[in-house]
């Protein structure tokens, strides 16, 4: 084989590699990346040469499970391959360059040489969200006017539409849903101590979280300032409960990286259960008490009634 044959199979590989509709990365031993495709830089916000050369765990990726457990320091899949030689896969949410939780699956496989011999891993990964959809949706709410244009989701408008409508559908078929209000804690002093333009950073990845951690039929919007509603179908009270605790958590792990310093924030949420004959105002009432209480509690917390 010549050298042109062997650039031109070395060429075609990674055409190949990087037009897959999965995302893709490569490691050595050590779980430092030595490929990222063309689809994982789109998935994730970070181009081949910000990574290169750097563990997934370098404030790049940074899994967590639903239960908030932060898998590059227990539980890496990588880890686990890399011990037994077997392919691994799990739901986890990955961190995005622009702050937010993303939910993908991962699959880990080993990459062996020619004696057998584990040289490093594939990790593959798709997104889990049905981010088609919700773009569609938002292209026909943004012609509607219904779109709030910092965070790219639903505003007051929009939330009261859809809450007037699932309460209508929730008393002729009796569907359970609850309704969450969600507050970012301190939102002032990030604005005061680092300028609007972060504070608007904060905005979009708190949103962007909170949208990738529901399910595609239910609603999240902006309320106004640094408050969200989200109206979540098919849930009880305690299942309410567990969706709030979720983008609690999510949220928390979530974060802006600006040069070295990484910013975050925590997020309080008050939620209610619907009931018979509810009206949209009484609902939010409701809510608001809890968020209320959730932030006379310390803040960072969920109560649901």
């Amino acid at each position: 084989m010549n050298k042109q044959q062997l650039f031109d199979r070395e060429d075609f590989s990674k055409y190949v590699l990087d037009n897959l509709h999965e995302g893709l990365y490569f490691t050595d031993v050590s779980r430092k990346i030595t490929y990222w495709n063309k689809t994982a830089e789109e998935l994730t916000g970070y181009t081949a040469k910000e990574v290169l050369g750097h563990r997934c765990s370098d404030n790049i990726l940074m899994h967590v499970d639903e239960q908030g457990n932060n898998l590059c320091q227990d539980g890496c899949l990588m880890s686990l391959m890399m011990a037994d030689g077997q392919s691994h896969q799990a739901n986890v949410f990955m961190h995005h360059k622009r702050g937010h939780r993303v939910p993908v699956s991962v699959r880990v496989a080993p990459l062996r040489n020619t004696k057998g011999e584990i040289i490093g891993a594939a990790d593959i990964f798709t997104e889990n969200s049905s981010s088609l959809s919700l773009q569609e949706e938002n292209a026909a709410l943004r012609r509607q006017a219904m779109i709030d244009p910092l965070t790219e989701i639903g505003n007051r408008r929009y939330a009261e539409n859809r809450l007037n409508s699932i309460i209508n559908e929730s008393g002729r078929y009796e569907w359970p849903f609850g309704l969450l209000l969600i507050d970012i804690d301190f939102f002032k002093d990030v604005n005061d101590q680092r300028g609007h333009d972060v504070g608007d950073d904060v905005l979009r990845m708190v949103a962007k979280t909170i949208e990738m951690g529901i399910r595609n039929f239910d609603v999240v919007a902006r309320w106004g300032g640094e408050e969200f509603i989200a109206i979540i179908k098919q849930v009880d009270k305690e299942g309410l409960r567990t969706v709030a605790e979720k983008l609690r958590m999510l949220v928390e792990h979530s974060a802006i990286l600006k040069g070295k310093e990484k910013i975050a924030v925590t997020i309080s949420i008050g939620g209610t259960a619907a009931k018979k004959k509810d009206e949209l105002h009484k609902l939010i009432k409701r809510a608001d008490i809890e968020l209320y209480r959730a932030k006379a509690s310390g803040r960072n917390r969920v109560c649901v009634n």
